[in-house]
Order: C-alpha cells, then sequence, then structure tokens
C-alpha cells in the first residue's frame, strides 16, 4: 500500500514553487489581504476543472484559453471582488494576467487568473497593478500560507495540506489551498482551489486525474445549495520530483491519483466545516447501493436538506428527516431495507433500521450531535456501492452573514 505522509507547505511543498499574498487596496479593509500569486520557476503542466452554472466568472474565460494547451507557470487570485457579469470582465481578467507577465519572466498566455467576492461590480486593476511588484517581490518557498488568506472571502480559517509520497522510487510531493464558505454546492463548490505537485506527468493524464478526482471530491460538497459562478479548481505539476514520466494508467498513475485524493478530501472537508456560519462538519456516508449514481444522488440529497441541517445545528437526532431526504432524491431504493445511524467522537447510535425508527437514548444521541464533527451512516442494503458527501449545520449566523454579504 503506498505510504502518503502529510506535510507542511502547502502549495509550496513541491519543489519549483513560491507563493505570496498581500493586501492591494481591492477591499476597503486594509488588514486584509486581497492579492495573491503562486508561481513555478518552470513551464509546468496543467489541468482546470469549472462551475458548472451558466453564468461564469470572466477569468474562467481567460484561464480555459489560456491553458487550452495543457500547460501554465503562474496563478493570479485576487479576493474582494468576482469580477463576474461585468462588461469588461474578460479584458480585466486578461490583463491581470499581463501585469503578472510585466513584472515576471512568466508569459501572460501562461498564467491561471482567477477572482472571488461580488458579483457584479466593476473590478479595477489599477490597484493590481500597482500592488504587482510587491507581490513579486514577496514570493517565498513558505509563502503558501499568505496566499492562502489572501483568497479568503468569508471564509475563517485557512485551508491548507500537503503531502509527500513516492513514484517509480522518487520522493515527490503535492499541496493545495482552497476557499470555500458559501454559495457551495455541486456540481463543484462555491471555490477555489488551487494545487501544485513536483511529479512528472503528462498534459493528457494530469488532465484525466483531476476530471476523474472532482466527481467523488468537489462534486460531494454542499453548504447551501447555491452553485457559485467562479468555481475553479486548478492542477500544476512541475516535474521536478525526477520520476519517470506518467503517461499512461500505470501504477505511478494510481499513485499520484491517491495523493491527488487525499490532497482534494482534505480540503473537501475543510471547506465545508467552514461553511458560512457553520459550527460543525457533517459527512454522509452511504453504503449498499444500486449503482454508484444512487449512492452519491443519497448522499448528496441528505447533506443538502434545510431541515436536516437544521436539525444537526440543534444536535437534534431527527432521523426521520434523513429518510425524507432519501425519499425526494430520486434515487432507486427499497425504504424498508434502510438502516442509519449518527456517529462522532462521542460515541454511535442507531437509530433506524429496516426504514422504521428503533428505540435510542435521547440523551446518547444529544451527546453525539454536540460535537464538531457527525457522521451520518446509512446503509442502503441493496447493493454493492458506496459514497461520500460532505455538508455543515445550517445556522442563524448564515442568515445573517448573507443579509449584509455586499455592504
Amino acid at each position: 500500500m503506498m505510504n502518503i505522509k502529510e506535510i507542511q507547505g502547502g502549495v509550496c511543498a513541491a519543489k519549483g514553487f513560491t507563493a505570496s499574498g498581500i493586501h492591494a487596496g481591492i477591499r476597503k479593509n486594509k488588514s486584509k489581504a486581497d492579492l495573491a500569486l503562486i508561481m513555478c520557476d518552470t513551464l509546468c503542466t496543467a489541468a482546470s476543472c469549472y462551475t458548472q452554472n451558466l453564468v461564469k466568472g470572466a477569468p474562467i474565460y481567460v484561464t480555459k484559453k489560456n491553458i487550452e494547451n495543457g500547460v501554465a507557470q503562474a496563478i493570479v487570485c485576487n479576493s474582494g471582488n468576482a469580477n463576474t457579469c461585468n462588461a469588461d470582465g474578460i479584458e480585466v481578467a486578461e490583463k491581470m494576467c499581463n501585469i503578472v507577465a510585466d513584472n515576471t519572466d512568466v508569459k501572460a498566455e501562461d498564467v491561471v487568473v482567477a477572482s472571488t467576492g461580488v458579483i457584479g461590480q466593476p473590478l479595477d486593476v489599477t490597484p493590481i497593478k500597482n500592488a504587482m511588484p510587491q507581490l513579486v517581490a514577496s514570493l517565498k518557498d513558505d509563502g503558501s500560507s499568505d496566499a492562502a488568506n489572501a483568497i479568503m472571502t468569508t471564509d475563517t480559517v485557512k485551508k491548507e495540506v500537503a503531502v509527500e509520497f513516492e513514484l517509480g522510487g522518487k520522493v515527490c510531493h503535492m499541496g493545495g489551498i482552497a476557499k470555500g464558505s458559501g454559495m457551495i454546492h455541486p456540481n463543484m463548490a462555491t471555490m477555489l482551489v488551487f494545487i501544485t505537485t513536483d511529479a512528472k506527468i503528462s498534459k493528457e493524464m494530469i488532465k484525466k486525474a483531476l476530471s476523474n478526482d472532482i466527481k467523488d471530491t468537489f462534486n460531494m460538497i454542499s453548504v447551501d445549495g447555491d452553485t457559485s459562478t467562479n468555481d475553479m479548481v486548478t492542477l500544476l505539476a512541475s516535474g521536478q520530483c525526477e520520476n519517470a514520466e506518467i503517461t499512461d494508467e500505470n501504477d505511478d498513475y494510481a499513485s499520484f491519483c491517491k495523493a491527488l485524493n487525499y490532497i482534494t478530501t482534505a480540503l473537501c472537508r475543510k471547506i465545508a466545516k467552514d461553511g458560512e456560519g457553520a459550527t460543525k462538519l457533517l459527512e454522509c456516508k452511504v453504503s449498499g447501493a444500486k449503482t454508484l449514481p444512487d449512492a452519491k444522488i443519497v448522499a448528496k440529497s441528505v447533506i443538502t436538506s434545510s431541515l436536516f441541517k437544521a436539525a444537526m445545528f440543534g444536535a437534534d437526532a431527527n432521523w426521520g428527516r434523513i429518510l425524507c431526504a432519501i425519499g425526494y432524491s430520486g434515487a432507486n431504493v427499497d425504504i424498508t431495507k434502510i438502516a442509519v445511524s449518527l456517529s462522532s467522537q462521542a460515541g454511535v447510535i442507531e437509530v433506524c433500521e429496516n426504514g422504521s425508527g428503533i428505540e435510542f437514548s435521547e440523551d446518547e444521541a444529544k451527546k453525539i450531535l454536540t460535537e464538531d464533527e457527525i457522521i451520518i451512516n446509512i446503509d442502503l442494503g441493496d447493493g454493492e456501492y458506496d459514497a461520500t458527501a460532505w455538508g455543515c449545520d445550517l445556522t442563524y449566523d448564515y442568515v445573517k452573514i448573507n443579509g449584509d454579504y455586499r455592504t
């Protein structure tokens, strides 16, 4: 079994990468960093996946065009303004790439550009242009946390992770940072995710690895049922760990995918746990489904149920809301075979068997559901497929945050 070791460093854990994050003046709050840069000292193979919302941020169109050839060398991202639904949005996103090129050796067409924040407000590039020399000068090989802070919006904690693993006897590294707290719902979440690695992998295989992975990770998160306009996951590979290039689905490809899944799953959990106003991470594990789509549909339906999420906020073992969500999910299930249990660090309690309630201690259930990470175990008893989805509880603070988000 491949050994994956969690390490420090985030997007700078991989060889060749540096990062920075500063306050450029996009946000009025001068104490909040709002501009990030991740750069490699060599050209990388690259892949991205994007929101499925028909309304897309201008940076997505520019990034799609820039990495159509499967390579990139830098990522620039601002927070505080989504650069979405603006007449000059694409022009502004292209200018951001040009500003990076003007201050580095990276070509404009090799820049991934991203924005996050308020929709429908013009983005002035002047602060970005003025701050770029400082942003470039601030690049450092331990700058991942600075970049992670700079891409945050309503996030309350920075999100980064890194691992060490082996490919063909060579020690490789992979790390990522993410932002995401609200407007999170499949497909893709309300998020930006930037992942770097020093593994050597072809353009075709890096694209396949990322697009396959998100089906079971980022497309399985929900905080509030709203799919963002600016979602993007980008993966850059410098190839500097000097492994034999991965060009087909061999053992090294499988190892690469396992490391990638470790990173993406960790970031999924961090995003869901930091949902706007959230106090608890909810992890719904479905087993015994007839098909994989059925397992995914059930897991997503439960994790997106506002009634169930509210019950989890109140530490109320109202398991009927779980069955209700399964029932309207559209999945092909036999309700009479369903078993449900709830668990946390405080223990496990069974609440439903064969689609019907069973006696349990409300006090014990309250104790279990008071923890900050809750697992909802659902056995459909009708097959061999399983899936996991991540979400959070629904609290008063979610409404407070989004009631004056723009002001």
